[in-house]
């Protein structure tokens, strides 16, 4: 039995792709790598097939004597609090973003990171050999129902912004019909906030559908329906986080970014006055930054090399367009709700609207394709050598007022490109122009 790691742990289709004994395995290689700890917390988010996958998961650790102290349904960033909180590792039965019928399961090392590139190919070291000790009598282990950990990280949550209120500020949530369904509107209510909570009963099929992060159309409505001051948009797992300002329009990953480096500047705690970021930020969050004289360092793909840049670094704000923003001297992963207080604190602190706030920086239009090829995917980098006169050659061209961004697939013969430019029409022709030259290197 085999598997690999993605960007964010494994998923997959539930019960043909991701089944229970490829969970149960998952389970007991965990134990075998992660476990001498004697404990992992679970949480789960609310798909129909979280107890089916949770279970089998479970049982996998108890196989190897580790008990399980479950939180039951519960946010990712939950899990990850714990874990560091506890010093215990943590797994997340979620597929974050994606329709009902995925799951996955997220790893988390003692203290709340996601796993290094080591310890992922650890586990799925121990989980293609299957061997392990097997305890019997009072060495099996055993699951612990543990929801009080659940109140203790939405107490923290609140506590970040200790001293201050959201006294009169009108908030819609979007629940997404996920994780925090539970959680949201009580957190947001206990900082002061007057909360309309919206998309918040889950019924096993509906998490992200037509609601979340991903689907920000119906909370806009909401918030220009219910006069709120602004809305705040989780995804299915809540570690992410996009806004709606008062007028309906969304405010991104990227502009809450902005918002929360100027925020953090002026209260002197934003280190070294840097940001981190990935390669697929906007263009216009880097002109606003430089602007205001804060730097920005960039990384792949993918929270946990923002995450592994602010630490070697010693930064504490970075994060990514899709709203999964860290805030490492508060967490050590993207935490949507803590996102919306501190964003929602920026805004009372302020006096002005989210809209003002954002306003810091100006989105370039963006066209992203993806071009399929016939090539091996370890090919795929002598394709971009072939077609690095193109790609200098539009970079001359959109100068300042735009960028190019071209790179591979991890997992399947994919070429990703990017564009940024002044107008939406300028970014469609460059990017049709580098297509083309993408698919005539590769043929």
């Amino acid at each position: 039995m085999s598997l690999s790691f993605g960007t964010d742990g494994v998923r997959g289709v539930a019960n043909t792709e991701l089944t229970p004994e490829l969970a149960l395995a998952l389970g007991r290689a965990t134990a075998h790598v992660l476990g001498p700890t004697g404990s992992v917390v679970v949480g789960r988010d609310t798909r129909r097939s979280g107890p089916l996958l949770e279970g089998a998961f479970v049982a996998g650790l108890s196989s190897a004597g580790v008990d399980a102290l479950l939180l039951g349904v519960a946010p990712t960033p939950t899990v990850a609090w714990v874990s560091a909180d506890a010093g215990i590792p943590g797994a997340m039965v979620s597929a974050s973003h994606n329709p009902y019928a995925d799951n996955g399961i997220k790893l988390f090392a003692p203290g709340g990171r996601k796993l290094s590139d080591e310890l992922e190919a650890a586990v799925e070291a121990a989980l293609a050999d299957g061997s392990g000790p097997r305890p019997v009598g009072l060495g099996v282990g055993r699951p612990v129902d543990a929801p009080d950990h659940v109140a203790a990280w939405a107490a923290s949550v609140a506590g970040t912004i200790e001293g201050r209120t959201l006294d009169g500020l009108r908030i819609v949530v979007d629940c997404a019909n996920g994780a925090a369904s539970p959680v949201a509107g009580d957190l947001l209510a206990r900082v002061g906030a007057d909360v309309v909570v919206i998309n918040d009963r889950p019924d096993g099929t509906n998490i992200n559908d037509g609601c979340g992060a991903t689907h920000p159309e119906a909370l806009g409505r909401a918030v220009v329906a219910h006069g709120a001051a602004l809305g705040l948009a989780l995804d299915g797992d809540a570690d992410r986080c996009i806004a709606i300002d008062h007028a309906g329009q969304v405010v991104d990953g990227d502009q809450i970014l902005a918002v929360l480096a100027l925020d953090r500047r002026r209260r002197g705690v934003l280190k070294a006055d840097t940001v981190v970021v990935t390669v697929m930020t906007n263009l216009g969050f880097r002109h606003a930054m430089a602007a205001e004289g804060i730097d920005v360092v960039d990384t792949a793909v993918g929270d946990r090399y923002v995450l592994d840049a602010m630490e070697a670094g010693g930064y504490a704000l970075g994060g990514e367009q899709s709203g999964h923003v860290i805030q490492r001297d508060l967490a050590t992963t993207g935490d949507g709700l803590l996102t919306g207080v501190a964003l929602c604190d920026a805004v009372v602190r302020s006096g002005r609207s989210l809209a003002e706030l954002a306003g810091v920086m100006t989105r370039l239009p963006q066209v992203l394709r993806n071009v399929r090829l016939p090539a091996r995917p370890e090919n795929l980098l002598h394709v971009l050598d072939l077609v690095a006169d193109d790609v200098a050659a539009a970079e001359r061209e959109l100068g300042r007022d735009g960028r190019v961004l071209l790179r591979p697939s991890g997992t399947e013969p994919v070429v990703r490109v990017m564009v940024e430019a002044a107008t939406q029409q300028h970014a469609a022709e460059v990017a049709g122009r580098l297509v083309a030259a993408v698919e005539a290197a590769a043929s």
